[in-house]
């Protein structure tokens, strides 16, 4: 393989990466701003207090998270904050104290690594050479 080649293959598959990453967020925090009852009784459900400003907190946490993955600015820390914020999901929603009621969660408890796997990937390799605003820790490339 050409260095051109892996260097067209590899910006493409960045980009897509970087817009996977944004559209599960873009899901998410849209399915919180059109549900944002919902999602605070979802987060008392979890024992939390003060659902209802969890749940704002969560949609606009997400918003950042999005323009840091369409952007690259920050890419790195917009990265590993997300993948901190995945992990705190997986335990909190889809923990251990959940799985003998229903076996399926441990199933999605252990969906959240993978998503936490390719999260510290993008955080170590930054967000490309294309489309990406150079700003942060981790601006090589």
């Amino acid at each position: 393989m050409t260095t051109q080649t892996k260097a067209g293959w590899t910006t493409a598959a960045v980009l897509v990466g970087r817009l996977i990453f944004a559209a599960l967020f873009i899901m998410a925090a849209s399915f919180k701003l059109m549900d944002i009852d919902g999602t605070a009784a979802y987060i008392a459900s979890a024992g939390f207090p003060l659902p209802k400003l969890l749940a704002w907190l969560a949609a606009l946490f997400e918003l950042a998270l999005i323009a840091g993955f369409l952007t690259g600015a920050y890419f790195s820390e917009t990265a590993l904050l997300a993948a901190a914020y995945v992990i705190f999901l997986g335990f909190a929603f889809h923990g251990p104290s959940r799985w003998a009621a229903n076996q399926a969660e441990f199933g999605f408890f252990v969906d959240h690594f993978t998503f936490v796997a390719g999260l510290l990937f993008a955080a170590a390799h930054g967000p490309g050479h294309v489309l990406a605003m150079k700003r942060g820790w981790n601006t090589r490339q």
